[in-house]
């Protein structure tokens, strides 16, 4: 199964999907213990690690939180890692349901179910950070949570200074702010009248305020509606997003704009796909 669109790029589930994943699962796994870990493929982008199983078993699951685009499901000796990749996802089932082709982990609890991690493409993850172990180099370098109170202008507009990349490169860098998307990045820039492929230091504090509330509005907005559903995303409660029917530009290159009419543009930023309103932002 490949996730791509019609000019060849990859879809990727990002925050608001893995916020709905974390949201789906929770209820079913938070406070329960994992009698046993089922790999039928260990070599995902990286390896299972061998020791895994003997690390989790007959732990209890005490939260289950997101930090970036990664899951992570808190034990008392550690935390599970857990990236959906380009094309995995969350279920919970009963354990006992044969599992399909792509069905590659199985994390069976102690009330007879299972989450069942899938992942058709294998670049996913699932490592481990134990408790009294450096933080993992996965999570060490990252910003701040884009919904989180860290997150504003003005974090924006300095660190902003000096810098020549697109706003929307930037805006995405994982080092400035987490979790802000190729699909996301699009919208808010398009909510914010900002041009994307505007020099990031040229851009005034005053506006970076208006960037940084239109990326937590917009990012809320998916999480509320489940995400967006681009071919075969699915929350952990195996339902489509429906954000998509929301998008203003990303996806409608050559489209009328949904505020002026005029057609919208589509250029290459970072090898993405990037769409916009040459009207609407400057």
């Amino acid at each position: 199964m490949d996730l791509r669109n019609n000019d060849g790029a990859r879809y990727m589930p990002e925050l608001p999907e893995v916020e709905t994943t974390r949201r789906g699962i929770s209820p079913y796994v938070q406070g329960r213990i994992v009698k046993q870990l089922v790999v039928r493929q260990p070599k995902l982008r990286w390896l299972i690690p061998p020791q895994l199983s003997s690390l989790i078993k007959n732990r209890k699951i005490l939260s289950v939180e997101r930090r970036a685009k990664y899951l992570l499901l808190r034990l008392d000796n550690g935390s599970i890692i857990i990236h959906l990749g380009m094309s995995g996802s969350l279920r919970i089932i009963d354990a006992s349901e044969p599992p399909m082709a792509h069905d590659h982990v199985d994390f069976v609890l102690d009330d007879g179910v299972a989450m069942r991690f899938t992942d058709p493409r294998r670049f996913g993850c699932v490592l481990w950070q134990g408790a009294s172990e450096p933080i993992h180099s996965l999570l060490a370098s990252l910003g701040p949570e884009p919904l989180s109170l860290d997150f504003d202008g003005d974090l924006l507009y300095q660190r902003s200074r000096g810098r020549k990349a697109p706003v929307k490169t930037f805006l995405m860098d994982n080092k400035n702010v987490v979790g802000v998307g190729n699909i996301y990045a699009n919208e808010a820039l398009f909510a914010a009248g900002i041009k994307p492929n505007r020099a990031s230091g040229r851009i005034s504090r005053q506006r970076y305020q208006v960037l940084a509330d239109q990326v937590k509005k917009v990012l809320a907005q998916a999480i509320e509606q489940g995400g967006t559903t681009l071919r075969d995303f699915v929350g952990g409660d195996g339902k489509p997003g429906y954000f998509k029917q929301a998008l203003k530009v990303y996806g409608r290159g050559g489209k009328p704009c949904v505020i002026c009419d005029q057609h919208l543009i589509e250029i290459r930023l970072g090898q993405r796909s990037t769409v916009y309103c040459r009207h609407c932002q400057r």
